[in-house]
């Protein structure tokens, strides 16, 4: 793939939709493009989060350990980002990131991602838009979580 194709699927990403071209150049050439087979682990839960993956082309699941064994809480696909909480603070990965097909995805590190960030504040308001849109997803499925534990369905 070249850098200018992997540009043009950056730009699909929300997070970087209104980001200019020569930004997102900028920021496909200071990150490495990886590929993973399906069961192949791209994070593990616990470990210490040094990057963020967008996901380029694929699926993956997201996989918590629980006390009754692995959970697959969401699945993933083009244009999504994952890591991105590790790599804002200081916490181990929340999730287990798992291929469950073939997957391309663009590993951005904490410094990299740090300067863009820096240089480029409107990155860091589509980043809090979309970890709000997370938040509200994930207080909903609580919820809904809840009333079918109430009602013992």
């Amino acid at each position: 793939m070249s850098l200018k194709e992997e540009v043009e699927i950056l730009r699909q990403i929300p997070l970087f939709a209104k980001i200019e071209p020569s930004k997102i150049k900028l920021l496909a050439f200071t990150s490495e493009r990886l590929t993973f087979q399906p069961d192949d682990i791209v994070c593990k839960q616990g470990d210490n989060g040094d990057a963020a993956y967008f996901i380029m082309a694929g699926e993956a699941d997201v996989i918590v350990e629980t006390h009754s064994g692995p959970l697959t809480v969401a699945s993933l696909g083009k244009n999504d980002v994952v890591g991105e909480i590790a790599i804002l603070i200081d916490v181990p990965r929340t999730a287990t990131i798992k291929a469950k097909t073939e997957l391309t995805t663009l590993k951005i590190t904490k410094d990299v991602f740090f300067r863009m960030v820096t240089e480029f504040p409107e990155m860091a308001v589509e980043m809090m838009r979309v970890l709000a849109e997370r938040l509200v997803r994930t207080t909903d499925d609580l919820q809904k979580a809840k009333e079918t534990i109430r009602n013992g369905d």
